[in-house]
């Protein structure tokens, strides 16, 4: 099990002092049965007056900072360990009646999916509808090659274009353009298959290239994918930015209905007209060995030497 070391540095310039709003920080990664935080710390400067922690309606872990200092620069600087469980498509066990697509999420799940299924962007023409359908072979296709297919066809057909202005494209113009950032395929992907009735959830987080493995693409600052449920496995990631299925090197942070819900820091600042320079991010992310990490404590019998 691989542990992997991030650091996430935000920096804001300006050319005279201002003062700073409330700033809402999603940068700590999540707690779940593949992914442990060894440890995580988070550094700002100047340092807030108060520094809060809370859980948003989809479990993600938020810090609130609020400020009465002024300052020139504000520098906000994530560092996490985390023990990463990899898991690929071979661990998908999906139930027997939904192998297939159709199929038609249990009583039980449905209440709680829905909000998932609901489309996010107009689309009067059904363009996003039609091009979704068209990876139908059948009446009857199996479930993970459709998901499968629609992947690998974003990331084969769509090129990946960095663009830093804040915000997502619409799925159409992604679709039309065949191209986009991380955040942009991730959409595009979402709004598709909720097309075909499956839950999807917006996921950000970080990337990193597992050990003898080519170069992935879109880890230069937090990276974007998805999530859809699958009975019998729960909710499962899709990246058609680099082709993953399952969580092979994404480290997930934020979990949310829709993009806007999983921005890793939002705030405000007050000043002179004009006093913005500019904004740098800068992720590293790697994996490291056990032995470099925080020593812990032998579980069970089982260990070995």
């Amino acid at each position: 099990m691989p542990t992997v070391s991030i650091n996430h540095l935000t920096r804001y310039r300006y050319r005279r002092d201002v003062s700073f709003g409330e700033h809402r920080i999603l940068v700590r990664p999540r707690e779940s049965y593949d992914q442990r935080v060894l440890r995580a710390e988070l550094a700002i400067d100047p340092e807030p007056t108060s520094l809060r922690w809370l859980q948003d309606v989809f479990g993600n872990a938020v810090a609130i900072a609020q400020f009465d200092t002024r300052a020139d620069e504000l520098e906000i600087r994530s560092t996490a360990e985390v023990e990463h469980l990899p898991n690929g498509p071979d661990d998908i066990a999906i139930e027997k009646y939904a192998q297939t697509y159709p199929f038609t999420y249990s009583a039980e799940d449905m209440p709680d999916l829905l909000r998932s299924i609901e489309r996010l962007y107009p689309d009067g023409d059904r363009e996003i509808d039609t091009w979704a359908r068209g990876f139908l072979t059948n009446e009857r296709t199996d479930t993970l090659s459709l998901l499968r297919c629609i992947t690998e066809t974003i990331y084969t057909e769509f090129d990946y274009e960095p663009r830093f202005d804040k915000g997502v494209q619409s799925p159409l113009a992604t679709l039309s353009l065949r191209k986009g950032t991380c955040r942009d395929h991730a959409v595009l992907m979402m709004e598709a298959v909720r097309a075909l009735g499956f839950a999807a959830r917006f996921v950000s987080g970080y990337l990193y290239n597992p050990q003898n493995e080519n170069r992935r693409i879109g880890g230069h600052a937090t990276h974007a994918w998805l999530r859809v449920f699958l009975p019998g496995s729960g909710w499962i990631e899709f990246d058609p930015t680099n082709g993953i299925i399952g969580n092979r090197g994404l480290i997930r942070v934020a979990v949310a209905r829709e993009p806007t819900q999983a921005v890793p820091l939002s705030g405000t600042w007050v000043g002179q007209k004009g006093s913005h320079i500019d904004m740098d991010v800068d992720v590293r992310i790697k994996q490291v060995d056990l032995e470099t990490s925080h020593p812990r404590a032998p579980h069970g019998d089982n260990s070995e030497c």
